[in-house]
């Protein structure tokens, strides 16, 4: 072989290799930043949260939808958790009305393919009441009236709007679950009840305070078995830290409750009780995964008091790696105004809201205790060129996910 061929030979084999390096750099670099990976580790258990916004305003309406099976929105919902695939799965804002609208929404939706997607399948549901439209009758926004939604123990026109819902592939176990939708505010030592900025008085009335139940839905422990194994998935929705003034009720109660679940995981609550009267916290090393729209952002919003850093920074709690989306730097950057001014990593966005307050923030979220093996994760918010784009306008939230798997000990 001359030095011509065989500079030509190697010339070849060079430029095959360095065609073959581009391609595999390229499919990394596709894998690293498509939010639709959907790839699932054998053995991975698929936990999601994802506020649905299936809430209505009228008690029976939102069943009325569901039995006739042809919503348009709803279809979307159904196709992103078709889409996803958890295989548990948090639901906020579905209205509560002793199960009927969940059931109508597997029976109708989740069980029938949408648009393209196949039907998926859940044999375990926990519902239970809330405290969202219960009416406490008492003055609670201390407008020298009673009976408003704002007078309720959660904010809410007819008792269950805005509801919870827990749907599993896995054995729930019901007995053992744990509810706290009576807990009371006062009962919680150290509780940051509201104070006259003016007077430094309780800003709630004796009679409020007296009936005031700190979870503005409700928090539930629901041990789930898989296997052998169990965790206890520990789902709730705290109030929106707005809609207040300067005492910050709202802010100071969205605290209080993301704060139950940071005492309750260690165990350091003997004045928890849930609604069977049972005292005490998660016996210590018990794995959980924390999940819903907690309706607090690390980094931009209205928290108080970096509310969620009671979690994110709990020594038991897993909070890395972050679910991330492609759609939420897309949209942040596109909508602009308040976004631009944002601290946070937009790709880790949940939600997508008024763009002149307070612009798209980081709410949802699903986190397990220390000791899962984390494989896979994410926002479903597809960038518009990415498949499923189309259908994340059902809701003003996306499904975050993660999928863990036990420890081998």
């Amino acid at each position: 072989m001359t030095f011509r061929s065989h500079f030509k030979h190697n010339s070849f084999l060079f430029s095959t290799l360095l065609l073959a390096c581009l391609v595999c750099f390229n499919a990394s670099a596709i894998a690293q930043t498509n939010s639709n990976d959907l790839t699932k580790k054998e053995g991975a258990i698929r936990v999601a949260t994802f506020n649905v916004a299936l809430n209505r305003k009228s008690d029976g309406a939102l069943l009325k939808e569901l039995e006739k099976g042809t919503s348009e929105t709803v279809s979307k919902i159904a196709a992103i958790v078709q889409t996803v695939r958890p295989d548990v799965l948090l639901l906020n804002e579905v209205d509560f009305d002793g199960g009927k609208s969940v059931e109508a929404f597997r029976k109708n939706f989740l069980a029938k393919g949408q648009l393209g997607q196949e039907p998926i399948e859940y044999p375990y549901v926990f519902v239970q009441s809330v405290n969202t439209g219960v009416d406490s009758k008492v003055d609670l926004n201390n407008d020298k009236r009673v009976g408003s939604p704002d007078d309720a123990f959660g904010f809410g026109r007819f008792p269950g709007q805005y509801g919870m819902a827990v749907l599993s592939m896995h054995p729930i176990n019901t007995d053992k679950a744990r509810t706290f939708q009576n807990f009371l505010w006062k009962d919680m030592p150290g509780a940051l009840l509201p104070k006259n900025p003016e007077t430094n008085a309780d800003w709630y009335s004796p009679e409020a305070i007296e009936v005031f139940r700190l979870s503005s839905k409700s928090h539930w422990d629901i041990p789930i078995t898989i296997e052998s194994k169990t965790f206890h998935f520990l789902v709730c929705h705290p109030t929106p830290p707005v809609f207040d003034g300067d005492e910050d009720r709202n802010g100071k109660r969205n605290h209080d409750e993301i704060r139950i679940w940071a005492d309750y995981i260690s165990n350091k609550c003997d004045w928890i009780y849930d609604d069977k009267g049972t005292k005490g916290g998660l016996p210590i090393g018990e794995a959980f995964v924390i999940a819903g729209d907690l309706n607090a952002d690390p980094n931009d919003g209205d928290s108080t008091d970096n509310a969620i850093d009671q979690l994110l920074k709990h020594e038991l709690v897993q909070a890395s790696p972050i679910p991330a989306s492609n759609g939420g730097k897309y949209y942040a950057k596109k909508e602009g105004q308040a976004n631009l001014k944002h601290k946070g990593d937009p790709t880790q966005d949940t939600g997508n809201f008024n763009d002149r307050s307070v612009g798209n923030v980081r709410i949802d979220y699903v986190l397990p205790s220390k000791g899962f093996a984390v494989s896979n994760q994410g926002v479903f918010w597809p960038a518009p060129e990415e498949p499923g784009n189309e259908l994340t306008a059902a809701s003003d939230h996306r499904m975050v996910w993660i999928d863990i798997t036990f420890p081998e000990n």
